[in-house]
């Protein structure tokens, strides 16, 4: 990667794309420690500590890089233009307007991508009204009124319209996917802190000793080289074109494959489950209740806390269910068979049509399968090792998925740049 980098920085037009997107992470990371007019910081900081580690409030908390505890005009992030996306999707799926508008190319991917903007204002200045009265009992005089609740609700959603501009910015003047630059921006903000919160941790403890320590440190080393390892494995299915002769030339009889990846659905399958799973907790949270509180609301989330074993059973299981759900919509083992058959292409030893269909579904099917299990694992490792060790790491691995997967997407980008320079330069 640190080689790629190095390569890409000698071609001006390469050395361009990654100062502009330089240039524009920084103006974001700015925008992180800019207040919001009649808010705190400890207002949103009680919020922030008074949850637990699983809650949705702490994880926009990782995704906004700490703008969310400071109370900054970025402090719901991104994350109501990826709800947005999800939603836009789901609803492809379901309403065939849009699912027409999905398969007309570049145009209706532009009329889609203006449909997910829009929605993502209308989510985001709902998710500001919430923050707002979650919060209202701590702000000043002058933020409980009328003009309080314009003045914070706009701006905040305001914020996250920038942002997507901002990522739209780095789409075409940068390098990389925009929005998932912007989150692992937000994720790697927290590291320091994270360094300080450990070290902090050890002079408190004297029991954990630096080979504790070193222990975490080897164990988060062979985390990452499973997860770098996990995110580029796919699956591939050989395909044959029969050969055709149109006129004097003759076409097909190449043979290519069908990639399929393991973890096709990303991390969307472990946000599904953290958001259904912190949903109770984090709603309670905003009447003051938690696990303390007593009586059968106290138990309750007592029961479900993300340090509870039932928590991380019930977990584990809606991640794996999501995969599956998620894979089911993004792939159609009929539709790629038919498009195959159209083209005059087959896998070899089946018959076009629905053998090969049934042979993609079962492949699809142990693929999902494995991949599931990664990302259970992936998220309920975090939970099991934080009850040994004393540092809070309860979303330590989809932040860890989302930061590696953007790093080797990024790269891939690069080489891609460099690739085709090369062939340009050649061919002229």
């Amino acid at each position: 990667m640190l080689q790629t980098i190095k390569n890409a920085w000698k071609i001006p037009d390469l050395r361009k794309k990654l100062l502009s997107t330089l240039m524009l992470l920084v103006v974001f990371r700015f925008g992180s420690v800019i207040p919001v007019p009649f808010i705190s910081g400890d207002a949103m900081q009680s919020l922030t500590s008074g949850g637990n580690g699983g809650s949705l409030i702490n994880f926009l908390d990782t995704f906004s890089g700490g703008a969310f505890s400071n109370a900054t005009i970025f402090a719901m992030s991104i994350t109501p233009y990826i709800n947005s996306s999800i939603i836009m999707q789901l609803l492809a799926v379901a309403i065939p307007a849009l699912e027409r508008l999905q398969k007309e190319g570049e145009e209706g991917r532009k009329i889609l991508g203006r449909y997910t903007r829009y929605l993502a204002v209308v989510l985001g200045f709902i998710e500001a009204t919430g923050l707002y009265f979650a919060i209202r009992n701590s702000l000043t005089s002058n933020g409980k009124g009328v003009l309080g609740f314009v003045v914070i609700t706009f701006t905040f959603t305001a914020g996250t319209a920038f942002l997507m501009w901002l990522g739209e910015q780095i789409n075409e003047k940068g390098i990389g996917n925009g929005i998932s630059l912007l989150i692992f921006a937000g994720i790697v903000s927290r590291g320091p802190q994270a360094v300080q919160a450990l070290y902090a941790t050890i002079l408190e403890r004297k029991t954990m000793g630096w080979i504790s320590v070193a222990v975490i440190l080897l164990v988060a080393l062979a985390v990452v080289t499973l997860v770098v390892y996990m995110n580029e494995a796919e699956r591939r299915i050989p395909v044959q074109y029969a050969k055709r002769v149109v006129g004097r030339k003759m076409y097909g009889g190449q043979s290519t494959h069908i990639p399929i990846k393991l973890l096709g659905a990303g991390v969307i399958p472990i946000i599904f489950a953290m958001s259904i799973m912190a949903f109770p907790g984090t709603v309670a949270q905003f009447f003051g209740k938690n696990a303390s509180s007593g009586g059968f609301l106290g138990g309750f989330l007592g029961l479900f806390s993300p340090d509870s074993t039932i928590y991380a059973v019930c977990y584990f299981l809606l991640i794996i269910a999501f995969s599956y759900f998620y894979i089911a919509i993004q792939f159609n083992p009929i539709e790629i068979a038919n498009n195959m058959k159209k083209n005059g292409g087959f896998v070899p030893g089946l018959r076009p049509g629905k053998p090969t269909s049934d042979y993609i579904a079962k492949i699809i099917s142990r693929i999902t399968f494995a991949g599931a299990l990664f990302l259970g694992f992936l998220a309920v490792f975090p939970i099991v090792l934080s009850r040994w060790s004393p540092v809070n790491i309860t979303i330590g691995g989809t932040s860890l998925l989302i930061v590696v997967g953007v790093a080797l997407e990024t790269t891939k980008q690069m080489e891609s740049h460099m690739l085709m320079r090369h062939y340009k330069g050649f061919l002229e």
